[in-house]
């Protein structure tokens, strides 16, 4: 037995009222920098498939372990270079274990998502009394060690149940990023919860593990991003998102490409510099509440 899905309805980009961004900008731009833990004993993202049985996985793990060590501090660097406040993607894990990823964070005044509790934990096979137990530890511990109650969620992997929105909602978050099938925020049929964009496509563990694609590739693929946008956006605003891990961008080698990256989009005269935090809070109170 198939199902249709019900929590959002197909609704043509084409017939929708214009989105207007602040100050006339016509796409909105956010950095997705996924801050995660992995367990030792347990598979996780992989560069390499051959050792992902083994206990430990010292070749993957030692990849993955790379970002918080070391990644995370390249990309923050980046990131202040052209005063880009992250929306940071977070395992509530990370919070007891790399606490000195959380200061800066905080420092720097970071938008904070919930990314489940750790991204070995996929985010499903939950009752809902099992799921609404998690939710509510997730953001709290999130809470408790940045001190900013999330407003979004993003399921490790981009996982979620069927009743993932509405517990959400009922912990006061109000969107989500996991459905990753617009270039505008929408309402779903849950009260007071929106979707906003993010993307698998313009997401660094897609372009450079699973595609295997280089560091102009990925210049390319952000200013040609960013170019079609913003031709799309003359009557109705868009937004980029750009996902980001620290164990894979944060690789030396790829520090210029990203620079570049951010460059071009950074001084382009149609681009709202935010967070997703911002994107949600603006389209809710302009264009949800029209109607």
């Amino acid at each position: 037995m198939s199902t249709d899905i019900t929590l959002f309805d197909y609704s043509p980009i084409v017939d929708r009222a214009p989105i207007q961004w602040p100050g006339g900008k016509r796409v909105a731009f956010y950095v997705g920098l996924n801050i995660e833990h992995f367990y030792v004993d347990l598979p996780g993202t992989a560069i390499y498939p051959g050792t992902t049985a083994l206990t430990p996985d010292s070749l993957n793990y030692g990849w993955r372990d790379y970002g918080p060590r070391v990644g995370i501090w390249r990309l923050i660097d980046t990131l202040d270079k052209y005063g880009i406040r992250a929306s940071a993607l977070l395992n509530s894990d990370v919070g007891e274990r790399y606490p000195q990823i959380i200061r800066a964070g905080v420092d720097r005044d970071w938008a904070w998502l919930a990314h489940g509790s750790s991204n070995s934990h996929m985010h499903t096979g939950l009752s809902p009394e099992q799921e609404r137990i998690a939710l509510r530890d997730i953001v709290t511990d999130i809470e408790r060690s940045t001190g900013q109650r999330p407003r979004g969620w993003m399921g490790p992997g981009l996982t979620e149940t069927f009743e993932t929105p509405r517990l959400l909602a009922e912990l006061g978050l109000d969107y989500i990023l996991d459905w990753t099938n617009d270039d505008q925020p929408y309402p779903l049929n849950v009260p007071g919860m929106l979707s906003v964009p993010y993307s698998v496509e313009l997401n660094d563990i897609g372009i450079f593990v699973s595609k295997g694609l280089t560091g102009p590739d990925f210049v390319r693929m952000v200013v040609d991003q960013l170019d079609q946008l913003y031709e799309d956006s003359a009557d109705s605003g868009r937004v980029l998102p750009l996902a980001l891990h620290p164990f894979v961008t944060g690789q030396a080698f790829r520090r210029r490409y990203l620079d570049e990256a951010l460059e071009y989009v950074t001084n382009h005269p149609g681009v709202w510099v935010t967070t997703s935090d911002e994107i949600a809070a603006h389209y809710r109170k302009t264009a949800v509440t029209r109607g």
